[in-house]
């Protein structure tokens, strides 16, 4: 057992002492002033692969706007928000968040006002409430509770006897996946973020649910800009604007009905479900 201990001890030193590539410039700035973002030119390729996996894509999101990125499996979706937070620094071209190049940002300040709820997130042993407050450390239940309904989350939270002293077990295993998703956008949003984006994150919630999420946004959040990246039409059809991805460049960009007149790949993609 020591044996086995100390190679797993030498493993996670390892870990704990890699030097990030991506680091804070000297004297970030720490202030996002609001949720626009440009994408200018942007190429990217991952460490150590020789093909681009992002080509030319050129696109700007006004402060507020709702935006759905769809596309087939394959197609870059994740990897295009991944530059936005700064997982992943742009190969050439610049990637602006309220006009500003994200790499002149405090990456604590950026990632902080920039919300990623990716389609698995993780929620931590204890209760409801000390899920919420990895958000908001100073949070009341009042705000909890507020971040909970916008999630459609507090629909089930509010039957728990114990309600947001709720137990959680490790990975939150005694939740559904849908649950698990509810209760991991209702986090993100204890942040007050100016840049919401949701990774697939309502795959695992039926589809009157994810409605009710998105009549939410609408109606509450308009001044945070929203990005939903989706495999459902449904989830994206009522955004203002909607990027079709394909083989990691853009296909087409426009609402629901013009993508339905302009782009095959989205008609495609649109009629195969309406099928299903």
């Amino acid at each position: 057992q020591a044996t086995r201990g100390a190679a797993s001890a030498k493993r996670i030193i390892e870990v704990l002492e890699t030097e990030p590539d991506i680091v804070s410039p000297e004297n970030g700035i720490t202030l996002v002033e609001d949720g626009s973002i440009d994408f200018k030119n942007v190429c990217f390729k991952y460490p150590l692969s020789s093909e681009l996996a992002l080509k030319d894509i050129d696109f700007s999101i006004a402060s507020g706007e709702r935006v759905g990125i769809i596309g087939s499996t394959g197609s870059s979706k994740s990897t295009l928000i991944q530059l936005i937070p700064r997982l992943y620094d742009a190969s050439r071209g610049q990637v602006l968040v309220a006009g500003r190049d994200v790499k002149d940002y405090d990456i604590k300040a950026l990632r902080d006002q920039v919300s990623v709820v990716l389609q698995t997130n993780t929620l931590f042993s204890g209760t409801i409430r000390d899920n919420m407050l990895w958000g908001d450390e100073g949070a009341d239940d009042e705000k909890i509770i507020w971040a909970l309904k916008k999630a459609q989350a507090w629909d089930f939270v509010k039957d728990y006897e114990d309600g947001l002293g709720h137990l959680v077990e490790q990975g939150g295993t005694n939740f559904s996946g849908g649950q698990r998703q509810r209760l991991s956008i209702a986090r993100s949003l204890m942040k007050n973020p100016k840049v919401l984006i949701l990774d697939d994150s309502t795959s695992a919630v039926d589809v009157a649910t994810d409605a009710k999420i998105r009549a939410e946004f609408k109606k509450d959040l308009a001044g945070i800009t929203t990005i939903i990246i989706a495999q459902r039409v449904s989830s994206v059809m009522d955004a203002d604007k909607i990027i079709v991805m394909e083989k990691g460049q853009i296909n087409a960009m426009g609402n629901h009905d013009a993508l339905l007149e302009t782009s095959q790949v989205y008609k495609e993609i649109y009629s195969s479900q309406q099928k299903g």
